[in-house]
Order: C-alpha cells, then structure tokens, then sequence
C-alpha cells in the first residue's frame, strides 16, 4: 500500500478554528485520530489547524502504545505547508521511536507523551497572517514492530493571532 493522508474529525475544514481580536489572549486547539491498522512510512494524520498568524507556545502529542515488544514506530509532529509558511514535518519534535514505557513519577501509566519542542526551543513559532490556516500532524517514519491499535492526539497552545504592540 502506498502512504496516505488522514484526516481527523477536528481536522476537517467544517471544524472551527478558536481565535479572537483581543490582544495577548491564550487560545487551544486539540485533534485526534483513531489508528485502526499500522502505519506506513510516509502516512500523515491531520489533526487540527491553527488560525492564520497563530503565535504557538507550547502543546504536546499523547498516544497509546501501538508498538509492543521490540519498538520501532516512530512518528514525528509538524505542520502542513499553508500559503506562506513552508511545511516542517517535525518542526513541533522529532519525537523518536515511541517505545510506550511507563516512567516512574513522571508518566505511571504505559502510553506515550511527548511535550512539542522542535523549533519551540528557541522560543515561539509565529505563523504568517497572510499564510491562511495551518494544519497541525503527525506523520509517520517507520511501522510498528507488533502492531496494537489505538488512539493518538495533540493539542497546542498558542498566542492570539490579532494582537497588536
């Protein structure tokens, strides 16, 4: 099979993009898609666009452990390319292979969590006004060693694209 491009219900165009004209306000957007059979290489999950201009802050992908045994899955965050900005499929992580491993004191439970660092280590990425929507996904490098369905998600946290000095 050839890789393909999935959408997630909050990633669709008919889903609002949460945004405001008031200065300096904290928006979310979140997005989520059910992986019912194993990746490919190449495979993109869309989960949920940011408004033209978001200034992004923080966020984070969560997902179940898909990978049993001898991990080898690996997915990274990003974003589609819009009008303006040029896309980065892990501009948000490189998130590695997600081994699912419970963390004493920090992650109990055994699924995965990876806060966004990427281009956020060096402080805020600002989108382009002029750049549209951007689409916020995951996109898959390498298959699962022992497939297990389950869900992933991310939410990002960002800066309201209206405010002015």
């Amino acid at each position: 099979m050839a890789a393909e491009t999935l959408t997630g219900s909050r990633g669709a165009t008919t889903v609002a993009t949460p945004y405001g004209n008031m200065g300096g306000v904290q928006y979310a957007n979140y997005g989520k898609y059910a992986v019912a059979a194993n990746v490919e290489d190449g495979d993109i999950f869309e989960l949920f666009r940011l408004p033209a201009g978001a200034v992004v802050i923080d966020g984070a992908v969560r997902g179940d452990d898909m990978d049993t045994g001898t991990e080898t899955l690996d997915m990274d965050v990003g974003w589609a390319a819009n009008s303006s900005d040029t896309a980065d499929a892990d501009g948000f992580g490189n998130l590695g292979v997600w081994t699912g491993d419970a963390v004493g004191d920090i992650k109990p439970e055994a699924y995965n969590y990876f806060p966004y660092g990427g281009i956020l280590k060096d402080g805020p990425k600002a989108f382009t006004l002029a750049g549209g929507e951007t689409m916020v996904q995951i996109e898959a490098n390498a298959v699962s060693a022992t497939f297990a369905a389950g869900d992933v998600w991310s939410y990002a946290t960002y800066i309201n694209p209206f405010a002015t000095a």
